[in-house]
């Protein structure tokens, strides 16, 4: 459901929110969302300028909000975060693992620091915060965590492993959690599972490829993604996919996995990375970097949710009978 600006959803009103990653892209989405819906919002990344941004968003909704700079990667933010949201008003309602960057590359030698640095932030960064928030909800009685996870919590890829590996543990990480709390009816933990999205993440990512990532339709924006993430902090249950019928995808690759792979394998290889190039670089790995944040990403899909359809239909018995070399690998 959507709302006019102002407009207040009873079971968010007052509720303290912590969302990280919330300088750009679905946190920063979500955040404004969370402030459209009446609650009292604690936005955390690494970049001070654009959280103050982010919290400007949120006001002119009518929201309140509260920018807390943290990486969380360092325990001391962590937990400066916990703390300042803590004393909003005594407790925490709800808390979004939303932080998150991305390594295009192969999984190799040369570049395994950067991998490692992908699940620091990804994974262990959410572990951390689930470490200080889980035990305030037990305590609380009530609460809600909410892991930003991905179709690639439950389906490899090819050219971002390190990413695809700390989405699967975030999934872990939530299935470990809800055992804990499984005698806790007010303590939940939920995970959302959207599939692509046009946000900066393809513009800012770690990328050793030499080309440039696009979206694979069909392509959501950021803000239908932090719509159904509001929605499952305020109803909560086990998962979510954003889109729904992204889940028909998983169905079909439980049913014929070798299949489903090699078809996957050759639409990345196709639309997913280049033509075009793109300099070797960190990215936001080591630093957060300078250029303004924003919810929406420059790098559009290269064909529409129909040519994809299309062109899978007409290259499927090829792709399966033949095994051609791929370019660029």
């Amino acid at each position: 459901m959507r709302l006019a600006a102002g407009r207040v959803m009873p079971w968010l009103a007052g509720k303290v929110v912590v969302v990280t990653g919330g300088s750009s892209g679905i946190g920063r989405a979500a955040a404004r969302e969370f402030a459209r819906r009446g609650a009292r919002v604690v936005v955390a990344a690494r970049r001070a300028n654009e959280l103050a941004e982010t919290v400007r968003l949120c006001e002119g909704l009518g929201g309140q909000a509260l920018a807390v700079p943290t990486d969380v990667t360092k325990a001391e933010d962590v937990a400066r975060l916990f703390e300042r949201s803590l004393a909003l008003e005594g407790r925490i309602d709800v808390w979004v693992n939303n932080a998150g960057t991305t390594l295009f590359g192969a999984l190799d030698l040369e570049h395994f620091e950067e991998h490692r640095a992908v699940l620091e932030t990804n994974l262990f960064g959410a572990m951390r915060c689930a470490a200080w928030v889980m035990p305030l909800f037990k305590r609380q009685g009530h609460g809600v965590l909410v892991n930003v996870g991905s179709i690639l919590s439950k389906i490899g890829q090819p050219y971002v492993p390190s990413y695809t590996i700390s989405k699967f543990g975030l999934r872990g990480l939530s299935e470990a959690l809800r055992t804990d709390i499984a005698d806790m009816p007010d303590v939940h933990v939920c995970t959302l599972l959207p599939y692509a999205i046009s946000t900066p993440h393809f513009d800012t990512a770690a990328n050793h490829t030499g080309l440039g990532p696009h979206p694979v339709p069909p392509v959501q924006t950021p803000e239908d993604v932090a719509r159904a993430l509001v929605d499952l902090a305020a109803s909560p249950r086990r998962e979510r996919h954003v889109p729904r019928i992204a889940y028909l995808g998983l169905l079909l690759h439980e049913l014929f996995p070798r299949p489903v792979e090699r078809t996957l394998l050759h639409v990345l290889t196709n639309f997913h990375v280049g033509p075009d190039r793109m300099p070797d670089r960190t990215g936001t790995l080591e630093r957060a970097g300078n250029a303004p944040a924003a919810i929406q990403g420059k790098r559009a899909a290269r064909l529409t949710s129909l040519h994809l359809f299309t062109w899978i239909l007409s290259h499927f018995v090829e792709i399966m009978t033949r095994p051609a070399p791929l370019a660029g690998r």
